[in-house]
């Protein structure tokens, strides 16, 4: 469907803001929301502008937790009065929860205007432009992908880093999961198409890319190749001017030999991996349709540190699963304490209505699985503690970010990403050169915490400052250099600057 824009380009534009819940795949499909945006002749809020000041607000949603339909709602009730005082305000809902919700989301909030699914977010202009004319919300759910996000204009949020999505869908069955309902089953695109967008995005001044799928590394699947994704790694090691890889997420059934190969002998592919383990129970894992078992996952941490020591690897683990008994909740626990995680993500059992595990029997009561959630918790904070204390003394190169530390106006630091993705903060010596985001610095570790590293050059004289703190100026530094210029001169409809306004979200345990 072609987007045309919604006034004339003479006009003072409409604004929008994106704000978006869930997953790095909802991240890299924002950008897209907000590239089609702007090719239709909306423009973003300015910065620190409340998005109920937009024109146009888009949620970009989640379902895998239960907890994001009454954060949808939540966030729609509230802007429900914003909108009954300002005439032509219109509402879009996307995502997983859209295309799961379907119809339900105008019912329950019939100021709604526009509802869109996960396979044709390029709808969106054309069906504001409907809901405006027709003076009616426009419910567009397609059942199957309409054009492959990466084929439409984006809005990227970083100067320096970008998404790359290299699959949609999932083929797995996994009994908790929602994902495969609302995405569809696995579709991959061409290697040439992937490679040619990482390079646009080196071209444009990015130094990271990170590899985005359901299941990176089955990738290759859809057209007879199981060996694709290694090869797409080993391809991206000859970009030139591409200094990071990352990927995220691979299945731990479907990760060979091959891959870790690609990763040990490509030097741009970063020291780190996200491997979810779920569960560290066999037979919850059987119970939860994960095609692997505990010793299997294990065996692949033990080759990846084989061929990369210092690899940081993180995971996804899901506590109170139907049937779960304590056997099982300390099976998950041995694990944890054998995989000596640098991090990770630990959910409490979500009933997703339409998945299996809804229906199965023995769903736990809510203070129990809470007990053991903090039992977890408490476990891995520890772990991740002693994994960051042998970080202490090492020099590290850290490429900077914004919005990294929320702290750093009132620590007077910087913060950005070891190569191995462990947040850093760190401090500039007094005259020395201040990094722009996008820069990478060369620091010493002088502390360790359990979710990030601290790097402060010491104040004696007889510190060698210069071991201790060096500033690399990228190619990337200087592409954020040229946006913070550009968004300068080019006002928003509230007369400011320019950025886009995605809503990133933070991940957390």
């Amino acid at each position: 469907m072609t987007a045309t824009p919604t006034q004339p380009r003479t006009q003072q534009p409409r604004t929008y803001a994106v704000r978006t819940f869930g997953c790095q795949m909802n991240v890299h499909d924002s950008e897209r929301l907000a590239g089609l945006l702007e090719d239709a002749g909306y423009a973003p809020l300015a910065e620190g502008v409340s998005a109920d000041s937009a024109d146009v607000v888009v949620f970009n949603t989640c379902a895998v937790r239960e907890n994001a339909d009454n954060k949808l709602y939540g966030n729609l009730g509230h802007l429900a009065p914003v909108k009954a005082k300002r005439p032509g305000m219109q509402i879009a809902v996307g995502g997983c929860l859209a295309q799961k919700d379907r119809d339900t989301i105008v019912k329950k909030a019939p100021w709604v205007d526009v509802v869109f699914g996960t396979h044709n977010i390029g709808s969106l202009p054309a069906l504001l432009n409907r809901a405006a004319h027709n003076g009616a919300a426009q419910v567009e759910i397609l059942e199957a992908l309409e054009v492959f996000p990466s084929t439409l204009p984006a809005k990227r949020d970083s100067a320096y880093a970008g998404w790359v999505s290299i699959s949609v869908g999932c083929n797995n069955t996994c009994t908790f999961c929602i994902v495969p309902s609302l995405r569809g089953k696995e579709k991959d695109r061409r290697p040439d198409d992937i490679l040619a967008e990482v390079r646009a995005l080196v071209d444009d001044g990015a130094i990271e890319v990170t590899l985005l799928g359901q299941n990176v590394n089955t990738y290759g699947v859809e057209f007879g190749d199981r060996g694709a994704f290694a090869k797409l790694l080993r391809a991206c090691g000859d970009i030139e001017g591409l200094e990071r890889v990352r990927f995220t997420s691979p299945h731990p059934a479907a990760f060979t030999d091959d891959v870790i190969d690609a990763m040990a002998e490509t030097p741009n592919v970063m020291p780190q991996l996200h491997m979810p383990l779920q569960s560290g129970s066999d037979r919850v894992l059987k119970a939860m349709r994960r095609s692997y078992r505990s010793a299997k996952f294990l065996g692949i941490l033990d080759k990846v540190r084989e061929r990369i020591p210092h690899a940081a690897i993180s995971t996804d683990i899901i506590v109170g699963f139907p049937g779960e008994t304590e056997e099982d909740f300390q099976a998950t626990l041995d694990v944890v304490e054998k995989a000596r995680f640098a991090q990770a993500f630990t959910f409490q059992y979500s009933k997703r209505p339409g998945t299996p595990a809804a229906e199965l029997p023995d769903q736990l009561p809510k203070a129990v699985v809470q007990e053991r959630y903090e039992r977890l918790l408490a476990l891995q904070e520890e772990i991740s503690w002693q994994e960051n204390k042998t970080q202490v003394g090492r020099t590290l190169e850290v490429l900077v970010a914004e919005g990294e530390g929320r702290k750093d106006d009132a620590t007077a630091r910087r913060s950005g990403r070891a190569r191995d993705n462990r947040l850093v903060h760190f401090s500039v010596p007094e005259g020395a050169e201040v990094p722009r985001p996008g820069d990478v610095v060369t620091v010493r570790v002088t502390h360790a915490a359990p979710h990030h590293l601290v790097a402060d050059v010491r104040g004696d004289e007889d510190a060698d400052t210069h071991a201790e703190y060096a500033v690399r100026r990228t190619r990337a530094g200087d592409a954020w250099d040229r946006r913070q210029a550009d968004s300068c001169a080019a006002p928003s409809g509230n007369g400011g600057p320019a950025p886009v306004a995605l809503g990133l979200p933070t991940l957390r345990r």
